[in-house]
């Protein structure tokens, strides 16, 4: 396992037991980001980074019972936390690597990712591998809760030109993964980059 896997995991293993509990009024968010996709029923989707599951219900409303709804986490006391949630009922949960997923190429209708583009080893290699399992003009949705500054802000942090989700860096990351990006929406409330999957 990589050294960025492992800080990974020891970030989020340590808070997944109350991971819900410090973010209790994200779920609004997380349905209005997942309507952004356009999903339709019997769509195959995966939340890429999925942690405890919040994205899975939605998802699994957008595409209804005969969708597939897969959510793939490098950390097992967020798949854990998912499961002590009842989200396990809205999708498989998969123990892995969003970075080398174990799905055929061009499986997937779309990718739903929040919070994820930051945690990201190598993003634009990483990237391509969401690429490569969504079929040309499926749907990327790169997504947080709240805009870059309140983020910023929260975690006491300056904003700073080189900041990855900054527009201007994320559109050509985008672009070289295999992805057209059709929106960019950066607000206190929440952030939301939509991207289609190029042919």
């Amino acid at each position: 396992m990589s050294d960025d896997h492992t800080r990974v995991q020891d970030f989020f293993g340590s808070r997944a037991a109350d991971w819900d509990r410090r973010f209790p009024d994200d779920g609004p968010a997380y349905a209005a980001a997942v309507a952004e996709l356009g999903l339709r029923e019997g769509a195959r989707v995966l939340d890429a980074g999925c942690g405890t599951g919040r994205a899975l219900p939605p998802l699994r409303a957008a595409v209804g019972p005969t969708g597939l709804v897969v959510g793939a986490d490098l950390t097992p006391a967020m798949l854990r936390a998912a499961v002590r949630a009842g989200r396990d009922r809205d999708g498989r949960l998969l123990l892995t690597d969003v970075a080398a997923l174990p799905l055929r190429s061009r499986a997937l209708d779309a990718v739903f990712a929040a919070g994820l583009v930051a945690h990201l080893p190598d993003p634009a290699v990483n990237l391509r591998e969401l690429a490569r399992v969504v079929r040309p003009g499926g749907v990327l949705a790169l997504f947080h809760p709240i805009g870059r500054a309140a983020l910023a802000a929260r975690q006491g942090r300056q904003l700073t030109p080189d900041d990855l989700r900054a527009e201007h860096n994320l559109r050509p990351l985008l672009t070289a993964s295999g992805w057209d990006m059709t929106a960019y929406v950066d607000e206190d409330a929440r952030f939301l980059a939509l991207a289609t999957r190029a042919d």
